[in-house]
């Protein structure tokens, strides 16, 4: 009985779509035993925009909408927010599908109970003139972890050589050497490079995080660039993840001048077969689109100072780094804010508070941005010549996973004096 189900609805899939919208690729293989991160692009949006994306093992009719929609009892997860790296250009839709590792297991524990080894990745799209739904649906096949899946990321970890996520060092002094530990699927060549971002710069934005293959096409290349200190490219070996990827040799990393440095790990992208997206198939114009390389997350940032800074935590606990307890920011200079991640953390929460501990500022930052330069008119908020803040780790629920001490910073008028 389960087997004709899950025939019933590959036959439905195969059945030309009602609507308009596109997808390409069609079917792709993912982990049966992890997460899989996989490329799509969606073409034909016609007044649509995309909402949820469900994974169920049998699909339906979605009458009186459009397409086939998932069948309420075989659901068996939902696209979390924090994976949702989707982007919506013109009448096309970059779709980032990452699967987690609960969604294939219950989907494995399925097949062993006598389902089909297909499930569906299921995306609505809601018409913004009044129109009826569409819902998209994807194939997803469980495979091995080796078996022809997508070159992704799954997990990156970046530290330097003593396993520390925050490096300190003597001007002109000479840092271990980092590296990146890497969790992934599929296999191929990963190529990128390393790039550092000196202080007084303007910091990478999440989206500059992101790897290359992860971006929409008409983005790539737009990625704010920094100083190149060195280029890797390895071939991953099917089954070799976790891999280590030794970072640049340490005498290149710059260290001549005091202050916050960070290294970024910028992954380019390559060819990758299994998942290249065909734009024409699509709808979505011409084309391929390579998407080895992919990941539904930023990279972290690897963070180095140099010269007297004051203790940061150890490992991976939230703690404040940069600046230093009652530093003082000079007239015309912004003030910039950074601090130390913790693992597990979906958001990073920003408080600036004024000498009453009202809350002046509050701002929301995503895992890999631990950096925040405040807006130019802040200053006018602190009336007695100095604020506070702190920073709050929250977790899949908005809840406090881990909060800091407070710390105070003050503010230089013009002509040098304390505002």
């Amino acid at each position: 009985m389960r087997l004709r189900t899950a025939l019933i609805s590959l036959f439905a899939l195969s059945l030309p779509a009602n609507g308009a919208i596109r997808r390409d690729p069609t079917g792709v293989n993912v982990n049966a035993m992890g997460a899989t991160t996989v490329f799509i692009t969606f073409g034909g949006l016609q007044n649509q925009v995309p909402v949820e994306a469900f994974w169920c093992s049998v699909l339906i009719a979605a009458t009186p909408d459009l397409g086939q929609k998932c069948d309420p009892a075989t659901i068996l997860g939902r696209l979390p927010l924090r994976y949702d790296q989707s982007r919506l250009s013109g009448g096309a839709f970059t779709d980032i599908m990452t699967i987690p590792a609960s969604v294939s297991r219950r989907a494995y524990q399925r097949a062993e109970g006598g389902d089909s080894g297909t499930f569906f990745y299921v995306r609505r799209f809601q018409s913004t003139a009044g129109g009826p739904d569409e819902f998209v649906p994807v194939t997803c096949r469980l495979v091995g972890q080796a078996s022809r899946v997508p070159l992704a990321l799954l997990d990156v970890r970046f530290s330097f050589g003593n396993e520390q996520n925050v490096g300190t060092v003597e001007v002109g002094g000479t840092l271990p050497r980092p590296r990146v530990v890497l969790t992934f699927n599929g296999s191929g060549q990963l190529r990128g490079r390393w790039e550092v971002v000196i202080p007084g710069e303007d910091t990478p934005s999440t989206r500059d995080l992101l790897t290359e293959a992860t971006l929409p096409p008409a983005e790539r290349g737009l990625q704010r660039r920094y100083t190149l200190v060195d280029r890797f490219s390895v071939f991953l070996n099917p089954g070799a993840s976790p891999y280590t990827l030794e970072g640049p040799d340490p005498r290149k990393l710059p260290t001549q001048a005091a202050g916050l440095y960070l290294l970024l790990f910028r992954v380019e992208v390559t060819s990758d077969r299994e998942t290249d997206s065909d734009l024409a198939a699509a709808g979505a114009g011409d084309g391929i689109v390579y998407s080895g390389g992919v990941a539904g997350f930023p990279m972290p940032v690897l963070r180095y100072v140099v010269g007297s800074a004051p203790a940061v935590g150890a490992g991976d606990g939230l703690s404040l780094l940069l600046p230093a307890p009652n530093a003082t920011v000079a007239a015309g200079e912004t003030l910039v804010l950074s601090w130390t991640g913790a693992r597990g953390t979906v958001l990073y929460r920003v408080e600036i508070l004024d000498g009453s501990d009202n809350e002046v500022l509050a701002a929301t930052l995503q895992p890999g941005s631990d950096v925040y330069r405040a807006p130019s008119w802040l200053k006018d908020k602190a009336t007695d010549g100095f604020l506070k803040w702190r920073v709050r780790a929250l977790g899949p629920d908005g809840d406090t996973a881990a909060v800091t001490d407070v710390r105070a910073v003050r503010f230089a008028a013009a002509g040098g004096d304390m505002k």
